[in-house]
Parts: structure tokens; sequence; C-alpha cells
């Protein structure tokens, strides 16, 4: 594997597939950064996912759609896989904001005094915070906080960039975070490009992650740290210390995983709608505005 200290830009971003011993054997610890399970909308099992990272040899965060139910699983099945606490908090506004936490306390204290309170009728959907109240409620606890998938989707309000395009957030927010996720298997090349180029220009620390909602896509993206615990792995990211090795998924993979996913979503398909209608009023009303 390439060392990231001659371009930290080019040579810390790896568009190709991982290979965990090698990166092992080079004193690497390389963990899926975003992960998710039944408890959320994937069918995949924890204890599954928990089994395939052992046999790649990875760590990985689980972060579920507003819920840490798999992460307390993981917790309680003391497999030895390096388990990052995390979640998945999708915004009020569109972007969904990844938090990783030094303790397993932490994140069950974050979210039951900021998640689950304000959940609405849909368990995916924006909660009743938006990003800035987010990032700020997080502040009080020692954790990292990387922006999903920055760059995409087309039409959606899911991602910082396109909500700064849109208008409806200022490019101040990149300063209230602590690394973008520069590699999202989910996302298209361009997406992750973009990404990049934005953490070199705020000068963001970097993670990556297969977005998997399938088991078979665990461990396709990867970020990499020189760490012997989850505390050291979440400095690294911090510190800026990390390598990012992974490629996205393919359009026939994508399509597989949106027809396992939609089953999960159909109950809720109004309230998605309407979550959907209100995180674009504001870039509408500008628009108008601007007619």
């Amino acid at each position: 594997m390439r060392q990231p200290d001659i371009d930290p830009f080019r040579e810390a971003i790896l568009f190709e597939k991982p290979d965990p011993e090698q990166m092992r054997t080079e004193g690497f610890l390389p963990a899926d950064l975003h992960v998710h399970t039944n408890h959320s909308d994937s069918p995949t099992r924890v204890r599954d996912a928990l089994k395939l990272a052992a046999r790649q040899g990875i760590g990985l965060a689980i972060t579920d759609h507003n819920q840490i139910s798999g992460v307390l699983e993981a917790e309680r099945l003391k497999t030895g896989v390096p388990v990052v606490p995390g979640i998945e908090i999708s915004a009020g506004d569109g972007p969904h904001i990844l938090l990783y936490f030094f303790s397993i306390s932490d994140l069950t204290e974050f979210y039951r005094r900021y998640v689950e309170r304000n959940k609405q009728t849909s368990p995916y959907i924006g909660i009743r915070l938006n990003t800035e109240e987010i990032l700020a409620a997080r502040e009080g606890y020692p954790c990292v906080a990387a922006e999903a998938h920055p760059c995409g989707y087309a039409f959606l309000n899911r991602g910082v960039g396109r909500c700064i395009a849109t208008g409806c957030t200022q490019e101040d927010i990149f300063s209230r975070l602590d690394a973008l996720e520069v590699i999202c298997g989910g996302m298209a090349r361009a997406h992750n490009l973009r990404a990049a180029a934005l953490a070199r220009r705020h000068d963001l620390g970097r993670t990556g992650g297969t977005d998997s909602h399938l088991l078979h896509e665990l461990g396709g993206v990867v970020t990499c740290a020189r760490a012997g615990t989850v505390e050291e792995f979440l400095e690294a990211i911090l510190g800026r210390r990390t390598v990012v090795i992974g490629q996205e998924k393919h359009f026939f993979a994508k399509a597989v995983m949106g027809a396992a996913v939609l089953p999960q979503h159909l109950p809720y398909t109004a309230p998605i709608l309407r979550a959907r209608a209100e995180q674009h009023l504001p870039a509408i009303r500008r628009r108008f505005r601007l007619w």
C-alpha cells in the first residue's frame, strides 16, 4: 500500500480494491465506517456483519439511520471485532451526519437526548433538528463528526455540497465538521472526487465507507489508520492521518441494493415525500426571489 507522506491529497485516497491483509502487515487498522443493519433499513443482521468483518480482518462502524440498537447489539456480542460506536443522523434540512463516539455510553446519552426525542413518523427521514443544531449538540461530547456523501444525491439535499449549492446552507458549515466521507461506495466517482476536493480545501479529515445495506458489500471501502484501539483510530481521523481505500458499487449493484431497501421505506412513503418537499422549500423560495 502506498504511503500518504509525499502528497497527502493524492496518496491518502486510493480508488482500488482494499487488501486488508496487506494493510495490517503495514501497521494499519482498516475499518468500514458506513454500515447499515436490520436495525434500520438493511436486511443485514449484526451478527453476520461482525462475522464477515472478522473473516476480512477489518473493523466497522454500524451507522444505522437515526438508531443505535445495532451498535448496542454488537457491543453485547463481544466478538473481538473493532466496532466504532456510530450513528448516521438524517438532519431535518437534508444532510446525513455520521457521528463516531469514543464510548458507547456517550453515544447512548447523545441519542436519547437529541435523536430519539426528535424523530418523526418515518424512522429514516430527517429528525426535527437541522445540521447546525446537530453539530452544536455534539460539541459537548468526545466524538468525530463526518458528513456522509457530501456531494450527492441528485435532486436531493442529502449532502452539504448540494445544500450550499441550493442556498439552504452556508459554506461556513464546514468549520463545524471534523471530516468528510471522501469515498462512499454508493456514490459515483465524480461525486467522491468532489468530496475529496472539499476535504482538502477545508482542511478536514477523510473517512470512507461502503454505505452497505447488503452483507456482501461490507469492506468494499475502508478507512485505514495506524491504531491499536478504536480511540486511537478516531484520534487519527481528527489528526488527518487516515488513508481511504475502496471502489464504488457499479450501477447493477446499486439497483439490487435499492430493490432490497425499498420494502423498508414503502410504509412511510407519505411522510418521506412530505419531508423531501419541506427540505426543498428554501431553495424554491430563493429561486422565485431571484426571478
